[in-house]
């Protein structure tokens, strides 16, 4: 029975919990973020407090079976559009002074895990609640 609810339940669980986190750190370390922002969408603020949110809010729908679904498409399509910030804290991360510096292992490593995140998301969407 728990084996049973694990294997139906975990990985979306698991990946809410994820973002859940990455949210909850967007709110209360918004500093952290904002040099992933690129310098082209202006004041990085609202859109770290957005992705935060949009965190939160794709954690919740993961969390309930009626919302899982679209909660798993919102997870996918979230991860492919923060992936721009992934790629500009890598690129900045020899030479940004806001905490990225001396980290470019890092930094880089950190693009080819969007991959299967994104796919664990569209793997949850798919099987719904």
């Amino acid at each position: 029975m728990l084996t049973e609810t694990l294997r139906r339940h975990g990985p979306a669980l698991a990946l809410a919990a994820l973002l859940g986190t990455s949210g909850v750190l967007h709110l209360r370390r918004p500093a952290v973020f904002r040099p992933l922002v690129p310098r082209i969408l202006g004041d990085p603020d609202p859109w770290v407090l957005g992705s935060g949110v949009a965190e939160l809010a794709c954690a919740a729908a993961l969390v309930a079976p009626p919302t899982r679904r679209l909660g798993g498409w919102a997870s996918a399509a979230l991860l492919v559009g923060v992936f721009p910030g992934n790629v500009t804290m890598a690129v900045r991360s020899r030479t940004d002074a806001r905490g990225w510096a001396g980290k470019p292992a890092v930094a880089w490593g950190r693009l080819p895990l969007q991959v299967p995140l994104v796919a664990w998301a569209v793997s949850v969407a798919r099987r719904g609640g």
